[in-house]
């Protein structure tokens, strides 16, 4: 159900807050960008957070679309025609994480357990397609929280599109410096310093987290693809502490690319770490690895979560 800002006199940053519970577990979900502001279980968060007059810092929680990631230069080429999208990381020439950044979503339905939120992208220079961003948040019997995310075309032509999400992930107060990343992946994508791919590397040495790497020795800005998954196609990224508390963040079969992005400028923590779960990788609008065409009239949808262990 909708939350009102600590302060009933002061309208969040964010917009509208939706708030999901479910047995221990709590969710808090945002107009602005239809965000994941916080989740936790048992009192224990399991996403970064921010506060009612910021907005989502480092891109906190935010949904991706129509693109994730970046388009270098802004431009990509559409039936022979050059199209450019605006400038939005302009230290480095991009267009970056989507159009839907600073958008206001609405809720088309919700419940205490459950929100689905939308947002139109109208016809527009570098992307001339009508399409509807559709994403539902829930919170399973478990507690374990679900995301899908549906692009819907309403154009009369096919649209691009690559999904993804910007969670950054955290296990209470446990300094994240201590916790160890795994991430099972055998390939990555080696790029050049505007941090746009230039070619798919086996991993090894410093790129290769399959083990386990602690935070501490861990800076990077860099996409795995050939994702190990279980039976039901699920891959898998794990923050643990040394106390086994762990807390997952799955993508499914659709999401062929998870972004990891370490920082030590995440508003005032020491480290902090974004798991992004991606349909295709930077600059897929040019390279077309794992671009989807949707077809006037239909939809593609993927799913993600997060789960906690202790």
């Amino acid at each position: 159900m909708p939350e009102s800002s600590s302060s009933p006199a002061v309208r969040c940053a964010s917009g509208t807050q939706y708030r999901l519970e479910r047995g221990h577990a709590v969710a808090v979900v945002t107009e602005l960008a239809a965000a994941l502001r916080s989740y936790s279980v048992d009192g224990v968060l399991l996403t970064e957070t921010f506060g009612d007059h910021q907005i989502p810092p480092g891109a906190s929680g935010i949904t991706l679309a129509p693109w994730a990631n970046r388009v270098e230069d802004g431009k990509w080429t559409l039936n022979g025609a050059t199209q450019q999208l605006d400038i939005t990381e302009v230290s480095r020439n991009n267009a970056s994480h989507g159009l839907l950044r600073n958008a206001a979503y609405s809720s088309v339905e919700q419940s205490g357990e459950r929100v689905v939120l939308e947002a139109t992208v109208f016809p527009q220079h570098g992307y001339p397609f009508l399409v509807r961003h559709r994403v539902a948040y829930e919170l399973e019997e478990s507690g374990a929280l679900r995301v899908t995310q549906t692009l819907l075309n309403d154009d009369d032509a096919a649209a691009p599109v690559v999904l993804g999400a910007h969670p950054y992930l955290r296990l209470g107060e446990l300094s994240a410096e201590d916790l160890t990343l795994t991430v099972r992946a055998d390939r990555w994508l080696e790029t050049d310093e505007r941090l746009i791919p230039r070619a798919e590397r086996p991993v090894s040495g410093g790129t290769d987290l399959r083990a386990g790497v602690v935070l501490a020795e861990l800076d990077t800005d860099t996409a795995y693809t050939g994702l190990e998954r279980d039976e039901q196609g699920r891959a898998r990224t794990t923050l643990s502490g040394a106390d086994g508390r762990s807390v997952t963040l799955w993508q499914d079969d659709r999401c062929g690319y998870v972004h990891i992005y370490a920082t030590g400028g995440f508003d005032g923590r020491a480290k902090a770490l974004a798991v992004e779960p991606m349909t295709g990788p930077a600059n897929a609008f040019n390279s077309g690895d794992g671009l989807q065409w949707v077809q006037p009239g239909a939809e593609f949808s993927m799913s993600w979560g997060i789960e906690a262990s202790w």
